[in-house]
């Protein structure tokens, strides 16, 4: 499973959490990717659009839907992208990837965060200090409800298994023997 779009949209080349997706399919291993949907930006979409490009079987669901299929036992696999990590691994994503995390603890599915050194912020020590972006509120079309539309939210290192990156993988805590 994964969230948000993490593939050559949002990067270069094969992307970042769908890198690995590639490589597998690539070695003939059978994949199929469950595609997380993000409300209201559609991320999922272009994620999907990716997968169809290369053959690598997939579903789109509906963010929300993601829960009920890790209960299910229909993931073995999260991996997800980054748009910041801290120094002690607490990783800033699309909102609704904390969500992922804690569902997948619940059922014993590991949990991945794949993103390339340059997204860890050495400076920053926790995700406590990452500035959550709050979008605008028409993109919800509420009309004159009130709305809150956090861009992003922030998943506590001891939820992530391991952090891939392009020297490996390590755990949120090991990060440092990456520092430059």
């Amino acid at each position: 499973m994964t969230h948000c779009n993490a593939g050559r949209l949002a990067t270069v080349e094969h992307g970042t959490a769908l890198a690995p997706v590639y490589a597998a399919h690539a070695a003939g291993l059978p994949v199929h990717v469950w595609v997380s949907e993000t409300r209201p930006r559609n991320q999922g979409l272009l994620t999907a659009w990716e997968l169809a490009e290369t053959g690598v079987p997939h579903t789109l669901i509906a963010d929300n839907a993601a829960g009920l299929l890790l209960m299910q036992g229909k993931v073995d696999l999260v991996i997800v992208g980054a748009d910041r990590i801290a120094a002690n691994g607490d990783t800033a994503n699309k909102v609704g990837t904390y969500l992922k995390a804690l569902a997948a603890r619940a059922h014993g599915v590991p949990f991945y965060v794949a993103a390339p050194l340059s997204t860890i912020d050495f400076a920053c020590a926790s995700g406590a200090q990452i500035p959550i972006e709050e979008r605008a509120a028409d993109e919800l079309g509420a009309g004159n409800t009130p709305v809150a539309n956090p861009a992003f939210d922030v998943t506590p290192a001891d939820l992530i298994s391991g952090i891939i990156s392009e020297r490996g993988i390590a755990r949120a805590g090991e990060l440092g023997q990456w520092k430059p």
